[in-house]
């Protein structure tokens, strides 16, 4: 008898930005994307930066000509960040996103989210982690109360099974009541 092999799952920090944050429109549509490409949203924050946590989390960025546009925009307004989990969840978000260069995007990726709802390189809509390494530091600076290796050992076989159900009200999968 074959045995059922459990998805390895990945986790993935997802920020949608000031620009896209307050259409409640695009963000439904773009969270029922993410839920077709079977991604479980594990935590979920809307909130506001301060000019100074956008420097902090931005601040590899420090001293480049875009930086301060970068961070003057992340904390115009609120934005969504979502720890999302599936296979290759790093990789996978990262292609959904488009290259980072919004005209770029539109010309050599169209079909991606920053080719239909990025404005500019600094107002692209989306940010992604790029390693595990980042969404460690990433899901820390933003969730400092969410501990991945308890999630991994608590909740992981939950989503793995299929079991995990998602509360709209929050926009959390969560277990089965």
């Amino acid at each position: 008898m074959a045995k059922l092999v459990k998805p390895s799952l990945e986790l993935t920090l997802a920020i949608l930005k000031p620009n896209i944050a307050n259409r409640p429109l695009e963000i439904e549509c773009l969270r029922r994307l993410l839920l077709g490409n079977n991604y479980y949203f594990v935590k979920t924050k809307r909130t506001k930066l301060t000019k100074e946590k956008a420097e902090e989390f931005y601040q590899e960025h420090e001293g480049k000509f875009f930086y301060n546009r970068l961070v003057t925009f992340m904390a115009s307004d609120n934005i969504w960040i979502h720890i999302l989990a599936r296979e290759n969840a790093i990789r996978h978000w990262r292609q959904l996103m488009g290259p980072t260069k919004v005209f770029r995007t539109i010309l050599e990726a169209p079909t991606c989210l920053r080719a239909e709802y990025g404005l500019t390189d600094t107002r692209n809509s989306f940010h992604g982690s790029d390693s595990p390494e980042t969404v460690k530091k990433e899901v820390e600076f933003f969730f400092p109360e969410f501990n991945m290796e308890a999630w991994q050992g608590d909740q992981l076989s939950l989503f793995q099974s299929g079991q995990a159900v998602l509360d709209t009200s929050l926009w959390e999968h969560r277990p089965p009541l």
